[in-house]
């Protein structure tokens, strides 16, 4: 346990942003709005964004790039249920899908390549040339 002084002036703000922060949070999540994990890393060349779409054909995956942002979309399509099934457990998502990112550095948007594989969408986005760091070597004399 961590024991705090009390300081009227940053508890209570403290407070009432978390209070604010509650009704700001949507209380469920709605089935045309699925999140899309991504890990997105940087090297010297550009980046690597790979999202998880297991179960998704990669036809049904549409990746833009448009002024800076990168945007993959797509829609789970629901499968048609019967009367006489009863479900016990149904937590498998139908509905569309988006997530978009705005890269920190200018990329090379017509360099962009996508491959798919075991349900992981992997794009390698270059960087522009003008942002690569430079290697100065040191001349000795």
């Amino acid at each position: 346990m961590k024991i705090v002084r009390w300081n009227p002036q940053i508890n209570r703000m403290r407070h009432f942003n978390e209070f604010e922060r509650f009704f700001d949070m949507p209380r469920w999540a709605p089935a045309a709005n699925l999140g899309l994990p991504l890990d997105v890393t940087e090297n010297e060349d550009g980046f690597v964004v790979k999202a998880s779409v297991p179960g998704i054909n990669p036809e049904d995956v549409e990746i833009t790039f448009e002024e800076d942002v990168l945007t993959i979309k797509g829609e789970v399509a629901e499968e048609s249920a019967t009367e006489e099934e009863n479900y016990h457990i149904r937590e498998r998502r139908t509905g569309g899908f988006a997530r978009s990112i705005r890269f920190p550095v200018d990329v090379n948007a017509e360099e962009v390549k996508a491959t798919y594989e075991n349900g992981v969408l992997t794009l390698d986005v270059p960087k522009v040339e003008e942002v690569k760091p430079k290697r100065i070597e040191i001349k000795v004399s």
